[in-house]
């Protein structure tokens, strides 16, 4: 096998080749998000109320799927350092097995647990009603989430992430295509409301999925599917689950936190409710970015263990984080500035800009400490310790935020609530620096220098 450039061009202009498509994509996939849920709030604010009550479940398909892509390109890239290939194979075609277990395992559970879920969030049967419409569809058609994230990771995982980028944007231009039209019924499609966006959503995963399988068996020829005669490999599944287990609870504890943290502003008003599923989808053009940056560097770390060359791996960990503290700072700098401006795409009426804009102020003063966290968390991942990942999010969430926000909504003002997101982020950014030590001691500092 020849040399991969994650071996060989300089990290800088590395982070940044293997990174921009990705964060583009990201971006763009974030874009369609924020779509999403600015042509639902013109249906009914109750109907954004019901998106933002149906994000933890979409949020947990999405870790499953991350959490798994995770585990398989930890490994596929470490395998290629080492310049395996039977075992590079091997990681890919057992992934793509594991992502077709992934949504047949969200089809059954979506008989049994979508309409209690939401119901123990809100006694209004509209916002039920609403939610039940969004997530059959979301949840019964996740082959395309699945397979897709898969896919890209996989192209990711080799260094081709322009072909991602390729995928994930094509799979968002057809979501911000057919909202309206679905939504609304333009022209010879039929009026499905708030079905019509989950349709959408579907449809944007299934074509992405279906570009990024073509990049895969045309274009990446670092791995070799080999689907004949193939029977699941117990040891690497094991592996990637090694790594991919705790990401994907890192990833799910998100859900249960919006969850309470849902139940918790429930007691002010379903407005707030929706105010703080209106920040997520705000929030999310600056940190995919950051995530996107991330996922192109977990690879160039992973290689540069499996190489051996320390120099490289220090120079990606402190390059990630200066470039995700600067994204962050944008971030702040625009969601202190104009908050009223963005609650105004969703229709925000005056009680939502009541709220919504001090929560965006507040909230908006831990962007730079999750910059630190998220790039820390993302090293422990391309060392394979993801658990310290697990620990800090747990802490972060279960230990300090809902705890936090909970006391706080005694006081009988909400905006007080959104104080609690900038405490937490100073207790993760305190671990992630203790973890980081205890990584560069006993995983970084006994490499040779190259």
């Amino acid at each position: 096998m020849q040399e991969n450039k994650m071996g060989t061009m300089p990290i800088m202009p590395l982070i940044l080749n293997m990174s921009l498509p990705i964060m583009f994509s990201m971006f763009v996939h974030a874009l369609y998000n924020v779509v999403d849920s600015i042509f639902v709030a013109r249906i009914h604010e109750n109907a954004l109320t019901a998106v933002s009550l149906a994000f933890p479940i979409q949020n947990i398909m999405i870790s499953v799927g991350v959490g798994t892509a995770v585990g398989v390109n930890a490994l596929l890239s470490m395998r290629l350092g080492q310049k395996n290939q039977e075992a590079v194979n091997k990681a890919a075609t057992n992934g793509l097995f594991l992502a077709l277990c992934s949504s047949a395992a969200f089809f059954l559970l979506g008989f049994f647990i979508i309409r209690p879920y939401l119901a123990g969030q809100t006694d209004n049967q509209e916002i039920i009603n609403f939610g039940m419409q969004y997530l059959n569809v979301c949840v019964f058609g996740s082959f395309g989430l699945f397979t897709a994230i898969m896919l890209d990771r996989l192209l990711q995982g080799t260094g081709r992430t322009m072909f991602s980028m390729y995928s994930q944007i094509s799979g968002a231009i057809t979501n911000i295509i057919f909202d309206p039209l679905l939504i609304f019924g333009l022209g010879p499609f039929p009026r499905m409301g708030i079905t019509g966006a989950a349709v959408a959503t579907v449809m944007g995963q299934w074509v992405s999925m279906v570009v990024s399988f073509t990049c895969n068996i045309k274009i990446n020829k670092d791995i070799q599917f080999k689907f004949r005669q193939f029977k699941p490999d117990g040891a690497i599944i094991k592996q990637i689950y090694r790594v991919g287990v705790p990401s994907i609870l890192l990833g799910s504890v998100g859900s249960v936190t919006t969850f309470f943290i849902n139940r918790i502003l429930g007691r002010f008003s379903t407005t707030a409710i929706a105010v703080y599923g209106v920040y997520f989808k705000l929030n999310s053009f600056i940190f995919m970015p950051v995530f996107g940056l991330n996922n192109g560097i977990v690879p160039i770390i992973a290689y540069n263990y499996g190489a051996e060359n320390k120099k490289r791996i220090i120079q990606a960990v402190r390059s990630g984080i200066l470039l995700a503290a600067a994204i962050m700072l944008f971030g702040t700098f625009l969601f202190e500035c104009f908050p009223v401006q963005f609650l105004r795409l969703f229709k925000a009426s005056d009680n939502m800009l009541a709220i919504g804009v001090p929560a965006m102020r507040i909230i908006a003063t831990s962007f730079i400490g999750a910059a630190i966290a998220i790039s820390l968390t993302s090293v422990f991942q391309a060392f394979s310790s993801a658990t310290y990942s697990m620990i800090i999010s747990f802490a972060r969430q279960l230990l300090v935020l809902l705890p936090v926000a909970y006391f706080l909504s005694f006081t009988g003002n909400v905006n007080n609530v959104w104080w609690a997101f900038p405490v937490a982020e100073v207790a993760s950014v305190l671990l992630s620096c203790i973890f980081m030590a205890k990584v560069y001691r006993t995983k970084i500092k006994p490499l040779r220098n190259i």
